[in-house]
């Protein structure tokens, strides 16, 4: 715990560089120099929960609401598989009324009959019950992401109603592991609120949970929240909340070497070359978004958001220049398992 505390704590120029190269050393000799693709769909900004930071919350009524349509998610699912992503994430607001858990589950059918199971699906649609998680499973989804934002129950529910329950988000993570799906999670840095313990804390909790992915990245805020113009005391400028960031990114892959780890797309709002930092920290996955610019205007979980009038071809070739500057390479093809997940079912077998 003091070694992870130390991390996230030091200041020193020098120290933080060599901090950096150590876990990117590390994620090198455990997972080599490929950088896998997650497509990224933004599937629905429709959701009906009120998380205090989140600019697509239900009572933020100044939203355009918006579902993609069956087809367009498809297209989109298609546009990566075919340019050699190994993988999307299908992402959306939370909600659970019938008429979408059916949509969810026929985009993921049809996607894996389409790709002959070659293309690796990631959901990403909040709290749901087991028997939902389970027919998606069966379906055809591999991945699950499900952020916790903070492992700290009180900080918690400091940023989401009452209604809003921390064990609830807990429970899923758990079913999720049950059902055999490679589990991720995540957590916001620099929250209002939150200590530098809290991070520790949040590190030794994805290895409590021995997750198998990981996002997470700065808070930013969104002036249409609750938490717009808190105090915040753990960060003191954007500079130092994109260097904590950072430090965090290396800090969970020094402490866990076998898990994916993403570089988020928060960290270039940030800094205009903040993912290939990230990656340079330790981060080994990079989720172009391959939504159509005529919704991604209207997904905003927060503000500034980077690239959310490029084309996804455009963001594609973006993204392959990026990874190359950071000396190491595209893994075009590849489904980009996690390391850990694969360890795991050896050990059941």
């Amino acid at each position: 715990m003091d070694h992870i505390k130390n991390i996230l704590l030091e200041s020193d120029a020098n120290q933080i560089r060599h901090i950096f190269h150590q876990a990117k050393d590390i994620k090198q000799n455990t997972l080599g120099h490929d950088v896998y693709l997650r497509g990224l769909v933004e599937l629905s900004n429709i959701c009906t929960k009120d998380c205090y930071y989140c600019g697509i919350r239900r009572s933020n009524t100044s939203v355009k609401r918006y579902l993609m349509a069956e087809d367009e998610i498809i297209s989109s699912a298609m546009f990566a598989f075919e340019k050699g992503f190994g993988s999307i994430v299908l992402q959306s607001g939370e909600r659970s009324d019938t008429k979408f858990l059916h949509l969810i589950e026929t985009v993921v059918e049809k996607i894996n009959y389409l790709t002959s199971r070659q293309l690796r699906i990631t959901l990403s649609l909040g709290e749901q019950s087991k028997d939902t998680y389970q027919r998606w499973f069966d379906a055809g989804a591999d991945r699950y992401l499900l952020r916790i934002e903070t492992s700290n129950e009180s900080l918690y529910n400091k940023i989401h109603p009452a209604n809003h329950c921390y064990n609830e988000r807990i429970n899923c993570l758990t079913a999720l592991k049950m059902i055999g799906y490679q589990v991720g999670t995540g957590v916001m840095i620099g929250l209002p609120y939150q200590t530098i313990n809290d991070l520790v804390n949040d590190i030794l909790f994805f290895k409590e949970m021995d997750i198998d992915m990981l996002g997470m990245g700065p808070f930013i805020e969104h002036s249409q929240t609750p938490l717009f113009g808190q105090p915040i005391d753990i960060v003191n400028s954007r500079l130092h909340l994109f260097e904590l960031s950072l430090k965090m990114i290396a800090a969970t892959r020094i402490v866990l070497p076998n898990i994916n780890i993403a570089a988020t797309t928060a960290l270039q709002a940030l800094d205009p070359l903040g993912r290939e930092k990230g990656i340079n920290a330790g981060a080994n996955v990079i989720m172009p978004n391959i939504s159509s610019p005529i919704y991604r205007k209207d997904y905003l979980l927060y503000e500034e958001k980077p690239c959310i009038n490029d084309l996804a071809d455009d963001c594609f070739d973006c993204v392959i220049k990026r990874i190359e500057l950071t000396g190491e390479k595209v893994a075009m093809f590849s489904n980009g398992d996690s390391l850990n997940f694969v360890n795991r079912q050896r050990r059941k077998t």
